[in-house]
């Protein structure tokens, strides 16, 4: 256990040394192409649903432009703004960001955003974090691409620095804080911190700045040495996540077909999979569901029912 957020309720919910949870990502829809519906009433519904089930979290993404070469606009809304709605629509379920883009955003303005989620869902906040892949955001930010790396530590080291210290002093190529408060101060003076991918540091540099690492689905043998990776860099637990895309099919020992990102599969061989993951070190799952064939509503339930009763939330 990380000792810093042993009380903070959304950390606690989603992570557990040798535990292997189960969390969603909007749109908790299907769609095809790269625009969903997002009828802001039937996500609420389904979101109290999962809460219901006993999922663990609930993640937004971080897609400030539409490329349309690029596809996917995620929940379209800023994530900030609707982690907030979310929150008020919801009690105890984690509220994850996989992720928001450092390089593209003022850190001073995603310390506020964050702490002030934070603080208004009870502490269940989970920040993913990452420098952005996509192309045409970053001279429409008139961000220079090659000083990815620079800005997200930048961005890390002030974030940490405003929610732990009253009256900071800071001096970074973004921010010249001689005087002043941010506020509201989380909590804990924290926000658990997930890096995401690379994001052009070393898995050490992630290992001692970060809470966490969200990665890429990958072959079982492939994700294994990356955790090994990842746990041999660091001192004491810090969890491991995963995305998975899956288009769960009626029959519940169909066997899985690779999809983007995942798999068609049967909630039966599901179950097998995710507890293969488990026994490698993965800590929790976030489950897209964009490609299924099925309504999210009826995935949800059977996911609900049928699979997250293995893999619970932690503390609900």
């Amino acid at each position: 256990m990380n000792n810093q957020f042993k009380e903070h309720r959304g950390y606690n919910q989603m992570f557990k040394e040798n535990e292997l949870t189960l969390g969603l990502i909007f749109p908790l829809e299907s769609y095809l192409g790269d625009i969903p519906q997002m009828d802001i009433a039937e996500q609420m519904n389904l979101a109290k649903k999962a809460e219901c089930y006993n999922f663990a979290s609930l993640f937004v993404r971080d897609v400030p432009m539409y490329d349309r070469w690029f596809g996917d606009v995620g929940q379209m809304y800023d994530p900030f703004v609707f982690l907030g709605y979310l929150a008020a629509h919801t009690e105890k379920i984690a509220l994850g960001t996989a992720s928001i883009l450092l390089t593209l955003r003022h850190p001073l303005h995603v310390a506020k955003a964050a702490a002030s989620v934070d603080k208004l869902s009870g502490e269940r906040l989970v920040l993913g974090v990452a420098t952005g892949d996509r192309p045409i955001e970053f001279p429409a930010f008139k961000v220079n691409p090659l000083e990815k790396a620079e800005r997200f530590q930048e961005s890390i080291m002030v974030m940490r620095k405003v929610w732990q210290e009253q009256f900071p002093r800071i001096d970074s190529p973004r921010v010249h804080m001689t005087e002043g408060d941010l506020l509201p101060k989380p909590i804990f003076n924290n926000i658990p911190l997930l890096v995401t991918g690379h994001s052009s540091q070393s898995v050490e540099w992630i290992a001692e700045h970060g809470d966490g690492w969200i990665y890429y689905p990958r072959s079982v043998n492939q994700q294994l040495n990356r955790i090994k990776t990842w746990r041999s860099s660091t001192n004491e637990f810090k969890p491991f996540v995963q995305s998975l895309y899956i288009d769960l099919t009626e029959d519940p020992n169909q066997e899985l077909t690779p999809i983007h990102l995942g798999f068609r599969i049967g909630r039966n061989r599901l179950i097998e999979y995710i507890h293969h993951l488990k026994l490698i070190g993965v800590n929790h799952i976030i489950i897209a569901l964009k490609n299924s064939r099925r309504p999210a509503s009826e995935v949800i339930q059977e996911l609900g029912e049928e699979v997250v009763p293995f893999f619970p939330s932690l503390t609900m």
